[in-house]
């Protein structure tokens, strides 16, 4: 039989080796990983056999799982407000195009406030401004 420092070791060696193998593809995964561990590490200090590994094995697991689950869900609605937020401001985003007197062009983006729109250096326009009242901004 191993000795609790030996197999808290071997525990952990394996869980730190499997993390590079596996690859977690997720916070719950990961946390999974780390609870089961940290649970088998505890279980040897406390009962010293198999079961006591294997118990705090799964116990860990499982609550890794669920708190790296809520922390998934959560990075999961912060990215799906950031979409809806850029959404929204590409909504009210307008592209006038300058034609240069080299010939090239340069898109400036004026966003919608009210019925007013804003230009990229802060600049308010009454009314959608024209190609001619962009060009000495923002053209050469």
């Amino acid at each position: 039989m191993l000795k609790p420092m030996k197999s808290i070791t071997l525990v952990l060696m394996i869980s730190v080796a499997f993390s590079f193998i596996a690859g977690c593809e997720n916070q719950a995964q990961t946390n999974a990983l780390l609870g089961s561990a940290l649970g088998a590490g505890i279980g040897a200090i406390a009962g010293g056999d198999s079961k006591g590994i294997a118990i705090g094995a799964a116990a860990g697991g499982g609550i890794g799982y669920l708190v790296g689950n809520e922390a998934d869900k959560k990075k999961a609605a912060a990215e799906k407000n950031r979409e809806m937020d850029d959404l929204r401001a590409n909504q009210n985003t307008v592209t006038v195009w300058i034609t240069n007197t080299n010939g090239s062009k340069i898109p400036v983006k004026l966003r919608k406030s009210g019925p007013n729109f804003l230009g990229p250096q802060g600049e308010l326009y009454t009314s959608m401004p024209t190609e001619e009242q962009l060009r000495p901004v923002y053209g050469f």
